[in-house]
């Protein structure tokens, strides 16, 4: 376990350098002049150069990236050229937000998607089944920014159940989960569809498998083989997909942060992005790709914990 462990925490750091060193390159390729943006239309051509130089953009693109990594291994990611503030601490301020959206959205979609994919496949062709299939196709096929909105505009600002915007107060637990209620509505019910529709799939291949009929010869009650059997087994699959979806969450966190006004990696990164501030866009894009990648080798170690012959197969 520990030897499959190392094999994928070094590939997990090529996967990350490799896509850093892309987005570096795909970021300096977007139309516009950070110079201009920051010091505004009318600055002369020599304070744009100076600027430029003092960021170090008027060096090869090759030697910026060299640069950024060597700041990388001291745990330097720059200046942020509006504020003058670390980017290490900005980019680590709003993190705490985004985490908490993403891990409320896929907790609350696996808490209700792993059980009704469950109970709809030991109830197969039942009413229960079909209403799952139904709900399930609804959930995927809306998008998460509808759903945001339509949260906004009956849950919070018709019927005032839920605060309409911002992230609760620092310190609070209670008012910030209270704040939390709908954007992990939002960005997790598309998910509760993909969950419990992968689960039913799954659980009906494996209900199919020679142990499980091996288990039921032996006499052992039907509620052991499902959870001690069954379902372990067939959240290999759901285990993998919770791991991309916690990445692909990270990224899909800007519409309800920037539709509930929240705090967040996504909004620090739209906003720097409009402003050509490289820094902080090159810090927020090292953090979310470096949860993806963490995210993805949990799943994977995770899978192999639960299947030991995934293991040995990969180890080989």
């Amino acid at each position: 376990m520990f030897a499959f462990i190392i094999r994928r925490g070094l590939l997990s750091l090529l996967i990350l350098f490799l896509a850093v060193s892309l987005l570096f390159g795909m970021i300096h390729m977007v139309p516009g002049d950070p110079a201009t943006v920051m010091l505004g239309p009318k600055a002369t051509p020599e304070l744009k150069a100076e600027y430029s130089r003092r960021m170090g953009l008027d060096r090869p693109l090759v030697i910026q990236l060299g640069r950024f990594y060597a700041g990388l291994a001291r745990g330097d990611l720059g200046v942020d050229p509006f504020s003058e503030r670390n980017v290490v601490n900005i980019v680590w301020e709003q993190l705490p937000y985004t985490m908490m959206l993403v891990l409320a959205a896929i907790g609350g979609a696996s808490l209700l998607g792993i059980p009704l994919g469950c109970f709809s496949a030991i109830r197969r062709n039942s009413l229960l089944d079909r209403l799952t299939a139904v709900m399930s196709v609804a959930f995927i096929a809306i998008p998460s920014f509808v759903v945001a909105l339509y949260l906004l505009l009956w849950l919070a600002v018709k019927w005032r159940w839920f605060p309409a915007m911002g992230a609760g107060e620092s310190g609070n637990f209670s008012d910030q989960a209270y704040h939390l209620v709908l954007p992990a509505i939002a960005l997790g019910l598309g998910w509760v569809g993909y969950i419990a529709r992968l689960v039913r799939a799954s659980m009906l291949e494996v209900m199919e498998e020679n142990h499980i009929r091996t288990a039921r010869a032996f006499g052992l009650s039907e509620r052991t083989i499902i959870l001690h059997y069954a379902l372990r087994i067939a959240l290999l699959p759901t285990v993998t997909i919770l791991g991309l979806g916690i990445g692909s969450m990270l990224s899909g966190a800007l519409f309800a942060e920037i539709v509930f006004s929240r705090p967040g990696i996504g909004k620090l990164l739209y906003d720097a992005v409009l402003t050509r501030n490289y820094p902080i866009v090159m810090g927020s894009v090292l953090v979310t790709t470096g949860f993806f990648v963490l995210s993805t080798l949990a799943a994977d170690v995770i899978n192999a914990f639960l299947d030991p012959r995934l293991r040995e197969q990969r180890g080989s």
